[in-house]
């Protein structure tokens, strides 16, 4: 038996993203696909850079894969996420690879695009293959989104599945909401954070 772990933004879900979740399908017997979640307690900390909560990244995922795949949100952060740093030495940073492997059984891997992102997952031992990253991310797709958003011309439904598409159109407003804000996000040691909960004390 083997999982194949796939741990993403897929925020929005993405042609690229799709693509990859097949290709793991074939390689092994369960993909447990899991989009990053930023907690302070129990709500969900969404920004420009993470527009798209869980449930509705989780309903997207869904609309391609139905239950052919696992979607969990074990590939969580609580506020304050300065507590996952540094990596490794951060005890806080070894119970989310704990999390993440919950209910893992048998052998595994896991699946990045991203050199950087595979070196961190080698160190903590979640045997990483590393792929070739796509040419079009979903910041880009992100970006053509905001652009429809502020009445700029805009392609952004060539990249996603058209089921994804519809559930954005459903979910419109939270890229209006987003697409005129400041991104207040951090990049730490390669990873983005949301600004919100980095270092204020968790609500619980």
């Amino acid at each position: 038996m083997i999982t194949a772990l796939y741990l993403a933004h897929l925020n929005p879900v993405t042609n690229a993203h799709v693509e990859i979740i097949s290709d793991l399908k074939k390689e092994a017997d369960i993909v447990k696909v899991m989009p990053v979640v930023f907690r302070d307690g129990d709500k969900e900390i969404n920004s420009k850079s993470f527009p798209f909560n869980f449930e509705i990244r989780k309903k997207m995922l869904l609309s391609v894969f139905g239950d052919s795949i696992q979607i969990t949100d074990d590939y969580a952060f609580f506020a304050p996420f300065k507590k996952y740093m540094p990596p490794l030495l951060a005890p806080k940073s070894w119970k989310l690879r704990k999390q993440i492997l919950r209910g893992v059984q048998g052998d595994f891997f896991s699946y990045t695009g991203d050199k950087a992102e595979g070196y961190m997952l080698k160190i903590y031992r979640l045997n990483p293959k590393v792929g070739e990253r796509k040419s079009l991310s979903a910041a880009s797709v992100k970006e053509k989104l905001y652009d429809a958003a502020l009445g700029k011309e805009s392609s952004w439904k060539e990249y996603v599945p058209e089921s994804i598409a519809k559930i954005i159109e459903e979910e419109w407003e939270t890229v209006e909401r987003f697409s005129n804000s400041e991104d207040l996000t951090t990049r730490v040691v390669g990873m983005k954070f949301p600004k919100e909960g980095w270092s204020k004390n968790s609500s619980k």
